[in-house]
Order: C-alpha cells, then structure tokens, then sequence
C-alpha cells in the first residue's frame, strides 16, 4: 500500500514540477491577498467627510468643534451656513456626517443645562455611519470631561455623591488593531481558498485527459488513490500557513503567543476538513467547469459562514446552524487562540475534535463517491 500511495505520490509532484506556472499561482496570488486584507481591511473610519453648520458662534461651539479636528478621523468639507447647505452636502454624497450646533447651545451649557447637537448621518453606508456615531458620542464625553474636569456619569451622580468611573481594558488587543484580528483570520480563509480549489480539479482532471482510466486499471485501490491525490496539497497547505503565519509576525508584527504544536494539530486537521471538501467536489464534477462552479458555489458560503469578518452570533438561527458544518469556523477559533491568547489543547479540544470530525467524514463521502462514480 505505501509503495502506491508513494508512486501516486511522487506523480503528483511531477505535474505540478512540469507546471512553470505551478509555483507562481500557489504563492503570488496568496501574497497579494494577505497584503491586501492585512493594509485595507479594517473596522477603523478615518478621514470622514463632514459638513458643519455652527448657529450659535460661541467659544464653546468652536471649542467643540476643535475636539472633531483634534481626533483626525473627521474632515471638514463644509462650514456651512443654514441647514440646506447641510442636507445638501448629504444628498450630493459631499459629506458623510453634518454636525449641526444650534443657537444657544453656549447659554445652556452655562446654565446648566444639556447643549443642543444635532448630528446627521448618511446612512447608506450603514457600517460607516454606525462606526461614526460611535466616535462622535465618545469625542461630546471628551470634550464634556474636559470642559467640567469630571466625567459624565460622575457629574451625572451629583448630590448623591456616588460617582461611577468607567476604565476600559481590552484583552488580547490592548490597542484594539484590526489587524491582529484579520491576519490571523487570513491563514484558514486564504488556504481553505487554495487547497479547495487545487484538490477540486484533482480527479475531473485525470477523468477529463484520460489517464484515469489508466489508473484504475493498475493495481491502485480507491482509497490509495484518493489519498495519493490529496498529500501533495495536504503539504502545500501547511507551507502556505507557514508562509501567512511568519508573514504575519514578521511583517505584521503580530503576536504569536501559543504553541507552534498546537498550531499545526489545528492546521493540520483543518487541511483534511479542506482536502475532503475538495476531493468530494471534484468527485461530483465531471468536467473542470462544473469543478469551478462548484467550488465558488461552496467556497463563498463558507466565508461568509465562519465568522471571519460577520459574527456568527448576529446571522439569523436558520444561517447559524449551517456554520456547525463549516471546518473554517473552528479553525478561526484555534488560529486567533493560539496567536493572541496562547491557549492550548485543554481550551480548544472541542474545535479541534470537530475538525477531525469533519475530515474523517468529508474523506470517507469522497472515496464512496468516487468508487460509485467509477460504476
């Protein structure tokens, strides 16, 4: 048996050896997607289009509207006059947040009282927006705390003489990088991409030259046959983990905290979820443009379904179940674990376990597929 599955897969290592262009599509392609998530994909706005309608002309106005300038993440692109000017600005897609100061607003700050603000979002862009008003409701307590010298809820405590002081303390993330998220996030999205689609053309390429005729006819079982195909790309696999992990420490300057063992169970058993999944698509293809069909009608749910940029928690019941079947899911969980919080097999055995699971499953519906389709 193992002489077999050496000769099917020393055969494998011949095509993609006589391919010139093997080396390029397995490494370029992985490297300008890492590079791209890694420097444009974020959950941080900045440079947010504004327009301005100051109706009150106070020295707390402007004080107010220096706290904007101050953060780097608003950009004025209009003092406007009257409040047409700003639903203009709005309409035209001009501006993405009006900050709008009506009249009084010093002589009730003065008084004691709460300053009018008005602001106006453009919510066609419903992340944008939401993200914006989150920064504008935390630069109004800045500025109100710098104003008074106290924070809000202590001023808002008051003759009770209880005051309560909120102290943030992210985990993991002390200064909340969106890439420390993503990065890690990248290593099973962007190989789950690979190795699907490279082990998805595997079978319907021998069917579709001829030579899997030629096979079959050898003394070669399904099963070796099945796994002869799949531990080439079983080890390119772990060499694109390898390259998006040191990529990511060494470039991205990430964390990796964990244990490099733990890290490549998970990798591993990940990649025989992934070559199942690939196997049994090219197992049900027939041809290379059903192969490719079938891999993009797969592939992208799976992104979508993993929590890699949605939380899962947000998607409707029906969609959450369908992530109980999707190896990324699992994956994610161990490659943030292990980068950020170093944890190891005692706290992520059960996402490992599923992985397993699902391998062993996905590899078993492969070989009785395929032995059925040879019927």
């Amino acid at each position: 048996m193992f002489d077999r599955l050496r000769v099917m897969l020393m055969k494998e290592l011949l095509e993609l050896h006589r391919d010139p262009w093997a080396m390029f599509r397995l490494v370029v392609p992985l490297l300008l997607q890492l590079f791209a998530f890694g420097y444009a994909a974020t959950f941080t706005v900045n440079h947010v289009a504004t327009s301005v309608l100051d109706l009150d002309h106070s020295q707390e106005s402007r004080g107010l509207i220096s706290h904007f300038a101050a953060t780097g993440r608003f950009d004025f692109v209009d003092f406007a006059t009257s409040q047409a000017d700003v639903t203009r600005d709005i309409d035209a897609g001009r501006a993405t947040v009006a900050i709008v100061i009506h009249a009084g607003f010093a002589r009730d700050l003065l008084n004691g009282r709460t300053g009018p603000l008005q602001v106006a979002v453009d919510g066609t862009n419903s992340n944008t927006a939401l993200i914006a008003l989150g920064y504008v409701g935390r630069i109004v307590a800045r500025y109100q705390a710098d104003r008074t010298g106290v924070t809000v809820p202590a001023a808002a405590a008051g003759a009770s003489g209880v005051s309560v002081t909120l102290r943030e303390r992210p985990w993991f993330n002390g200064g909340l990088e969106d890439r420390w998220f993503f990065i890690p996030g990248l290593i099973g999205t962007l190989t789950l991409i690979q190795v699907v689609s490279l082990t998805a053309f595997a079978v319907v390429r021998e069917r579709e030259v001829g030579t899997l005729e030629q096979i079959m006819v050898s003394p070669i079982r399904p099963i070796e046959f099945i796994l002869g195909k799949a531990a080439p790309f079983f080890f390119i696999g772990l060499g694109e983990v390898l390259l998006i992990t040191m990529v990511g420490e060494w470039w991205f300057h990430i964390p990796f905290l964990g244990s490099p063992l733990v890290m490549l169970l998970g990798a591993s058993l990940f990649l025989l979820a992934a070559l199942g999944l690939g196997l049994l698509l090219s197992t049900l293809s027939r041809t290379q443009q059903q192969a490719f069909a079938l891999n993009f009608f797969i592939v992208n749910p799976f992104f979508i379904l993993s929590g890699f940029a949605f939380p899962i928690a947000a998607m409707p019941a029906a969609m959450q179940w369908f992530t109980w079947i999707n190896p990324l899911r699992y994956f994610l969980v161990v490659t943030r674990a292990v980068f950020l919080k170093g944890v190891g097999i005692a706290v992520l055995w059960p996402d490992l376990a599923v992985m397993g699971l699902l391998g062993a499953v996905l590899f078993g519906l492969s070989i009785l597929r395929f032995r059925k389709s040879l019927d």
